[in-house]
């Protein structure tokens, strides 16, 4: 996706375009969603929520400075594993990305409806019972067309965008920590016992993990890996940009929780408890009750332009995603045609703008479309540890500007913290999930038809773990406890042990799996255009 005029993105505009993406309606929601499952022990949720994310960010810190590309993620598992684990990998993950357009566009909405102001009455006829209306139709794909022409012409214009944008975004967070806290303080509100702290138990704080948004608001650091190309010294700035990012993200989010959490009228918990806590707009109806009503206006402001900023970063992310599934040949070609002035996939950007129109028109509600974005995330992303380390195997001579130290066992440790957070996600939202991503293979066999199935059969057998797993992380979450919303054949805590075990069988399969096909031949050669340097071998 290079050309002449396109800009290269340095390090400071690299954070500031992954915060634009992670600093989006999750915290809006997040925190409050959170209280409400897990009490005061939410804020552990947030902790292990950056865990779960970070671990699985830190195996494609190697693999996407091997391959700095546009779209890399799209693309990893099709190089280790073949055609058919890339596109599965590629689907999942681009559904993903398309349902996280709509759903910032649709927050946005959602907050501009309960506007408090008289002249704003007529944006209340945009929510009914949850769900957008007609009328608030119209104002999402507003959003969207937005947020598609802020990316239609160069990435000098996205990253100038974003960079002003996240700035915002990080400056509003921080004064409300401030502001509430100064106007509002209960540390009591934590408890005195365990009990207390965690009033409904330990199995909702991994719920909340996955329900509350929490995996939700960490999960772009893969705009960082999709940039590839556009990254200026990408062998160091993609490691630094996603571990920058995170850092600052999480710290903002634990703070955040910790200050939803001490600045509840005690007497509210008491009379309701945490199940009870009801907000529309929370930090903002937070503000209102402490009496502090500018902040109050500037977080309704902010709601409009968190979510706006992040489906700016999206929409990038997106068409990146679907023009590197066109490299893989299992989508129309003309999808991934790049615009020669400005380095752009154009085509991509309207087809994303598009699905993204007829996904928010099907389903209209934040919490709807919520439900298919955690798993199908994580499901793309659990190819990456297993690729990551066959590409030890089956590339060791390969260009390594980064060479993860404890990749050994970080990769597998990243595979079972993702496979958990998978049934956190809680029952049917594995089996749904996994029937979207069926959807897609009509594409893969027609494309392979027109190839003569050249490779179908050995692609299979090379995936043949992955179609393993996804039947028993299904069958799991089915049979999984009530804690979970399974049948409570196998209870909490035994779901975990089983679980685990599993995911390493299932994670060693997989590494064994392995094979060499074409596209490790343009994986080589794209290998072969990095340089690496002895100094940053370790990291």
């Amino acid at each position: 996706m290079d050309s002449k005029h396109t800009t290269k993105i340095g390090l400071f505009q690299l954070v500031m375009l992954a915060l634009g993406s992670l600093i989006g309606s999750g915290w809006l929601f997040g925190a409050w969603e959170a209280s409400r499952i897990a009490g005061p022990a939410s804020i552990i949720s947030w902790v292990i929520g950056g865990l779960v994310i970070g671990a699985v960010a830190y195996d494609y810190v190697e693999i996407g400075a091997m391959f700095p590309e546009a779209g890399g993620m799209s693309k990893y598992a099709q190089y280790s594993h073949g055609s058919l684990l890339g596109f599965i990998a590629a689907w999942a993950n681009w559904i993903s990305l398309i349902t996280l357009i709509p759903i910032e566009a649709v927050a946005a909405v959602q907050y501009m409806s309960t506007w408090p102001w008289s002249w704003a009455n007529w944006t209340h006829q945009f929510l009914h019972n949850g769900v957008i209306t007609n009328l608030g139709l119209l104002v999402v794909f507003g959003f969207i067309l937005i947020f598609t022409l802020l990316n239609y012409w160069s990435v000098r214009v996205l990253t100038g965008f974003t960079s002003l944008i996240s700035i915002f975004k990080l400056g509003v967070p921080t004064l409300t920590i401030i502001m509430l806290t100064l106007s509002g303080f209960y540390p009591q509100n934590y408890g005195s016992s365990i009990h207390d702290f965690m009033p409904y138990g330990t199995a909702p704080i991994f719920a909340a993990t996955s329900v509350a948004g929490i995996i939700f608001s960490f999960n772009a650091f893969q705009t960082v890996i999709n940039m590839g190309s556009e990254i200026k010294n990408s062998r160091k700035n993609i490691g630094r940009g996603i571990a920058i990012s995170l850092i600052i993200s999480g710290i903002i989010y634990i703070i955040l929780q910790s200050t939803f959490i001490t600045s509840l009228d005690p007497a509210m918990i008491a009379k309701s408890g945490w199940h009870g806590i009801q907000f529309n707009s929370p930090f903002a109806d937070l503000a209102i009750l402490l009496g502090i009503h500018w902040l109050a206006v500037l977080l309704y402001m902010d709601a409009f332009v968190s979510p706006f900023g992040t489906g700016v970063s999206f929409v990038a992310s997106t068409a990146r995603a679907l023009y590197a599934m066109e490299g893989n040949h299992h989508i129309p070609s003309f999808i991934g045609k790049v615009n020669t002035t400005y380095g752009i996939p154009r085509v991509a950007l309207i087809v994303d703008t598009f699905l993204s129109m007829v996904m928010v028109s099907i389903f209209r509600s934040w919490a709807v479309l919520a439900t298919v974005i955690c798993t199908s995330t994580l499901i793309a992303y659990l190819t990456g540890p297993v690729t990551a380390v066959s590409f030890r195997k089956m590339g060791p001579n390969f260009n390594r500007p980064v060479k993860l130290k404890h990749l050994s066992w970080m990769a597998p440790f990243s595979f079972v913290l993702a496979s958990l957070a998978t049934y956190w996600a809680m029952w049917p939202t594995t089996i749904q999930v996994i029937l979207v991503i069926l959807l897609g293979l009509p594409f893969y066999f027609y494309y392979e038809y027109k190839t003569g199935f050249t490779s179908t059969r050995k692609a299979f057998w090379s995936s043949l773990w992955m179609i393993g797993y996804l039947i028993f992380i299904s069958a799991m979450s089915y049979l999984g406890s009530h804690e979970f919303n399974g049948i409570n054949w196998i209870h909490y805590p035994y779901d975990f042990v089983v679980i685990i075990i599993a995911s390493l069988a299932f994670y060693y399969w997989g590494v064994h799996s392995w094979q060499i096909f074409p596209d490790y031949y343009q994986a080589k050669k794209l290998n072969e255009t990095v340089v690496t340097e002895k100094e940053t071998s370790t990291k």
